[in-house]
């Protein structure tokens, strides 16, 4: 499947209701967002599926693809466009042989030799970080940018980083061999998730072009 990994966003529910967070994933849209991930640490799987099918008329009203974050088997019953899965979950190879070839499969990796063995596995993408300290629940340990590009520079697969990415501090990745940066908090919890979006996709364009 062909996808583009420029602005990735992430959702978080911190602070929104339901409808709050349709509408912030929405806006992500209108503003540039290229991919969406539902993430849930904490709802069961009955939850996460209904959120998962409501954000995923959302994302196909605007043609975009849908990443389910660690679960297999709410991306194969919702149809979403793809997975994404770390160390401790699924690995690549079932997640690629559970989705079949038409499906992505993206991957955490903080080393090299996690990224060449899942791109060897079958994943499209790797998520690289955190680059920053992030604000998010979930655990994180910080990814020099120096890592980052060597893992950028040993893969022939798209590279995304993440990790308190915003406007303000990207610019860190100015010389890096990213495909695109992945954030949360920046446009979900923007009071204009529109403009957010949109000044993200922008600096990280200006910067594949400098």
């Amino acid at each position: 499947m062909q996808f583009d990994p420029t602005l990735y966003v992430i959702t978080d529910r911190s602070g929104h209701t339901t409808e709050s967070l349709l509408h912030a994933v929405d806006q992500a849209c209108a503003g540039g967002a290229t991919l969406i991930q539902v993430r849930e640490k904490e709802a069961g799987g009955r939850d996460f599926l209904t959120l998962a099918q409501q954000v995923k008329q959302v994302t196909d009203h605007h043609n975009i693809p849908l990443i389910i974050d660690d679960r297999v088997d709410v991306a194969l019953a919702c149809d979403a466009a793809g997975v994404h899965v770390g160390a401790s979950d699924l690995p690549v190879a079932v997640c690629r042989t559970l989705l079949g070839p038409d499906k992505i499969v993206g991957a955490t990796a903080k080393t090299v030799e996690a990224a060449l063995a899942a791109w060897k596995d079958g994943a499209n993408y790797l998520g690289t970080g955190a680059i920053h300290p992030t604000s998010t629940r979930v655990a994180t340990r910080l990814t020099p940018v120096s890592t980052l590009n060597v893992i950028c520079r040993a893969v022939p697969i798209p590279v995304v980083a993440i990790g308190g990415l915003t406007a303000d501090n990207m610019n860190v990745l100015s010389d890096s061999p990213i495909a695109g940066i992945a954030v949360v908090s920046a446009v979900m919890q923007a009071d204009d998730p529109c403009a957010a979006a949109s000044l993200l996709r922008s600096k990280m364009c200006d910067m594949r072009k400098s």
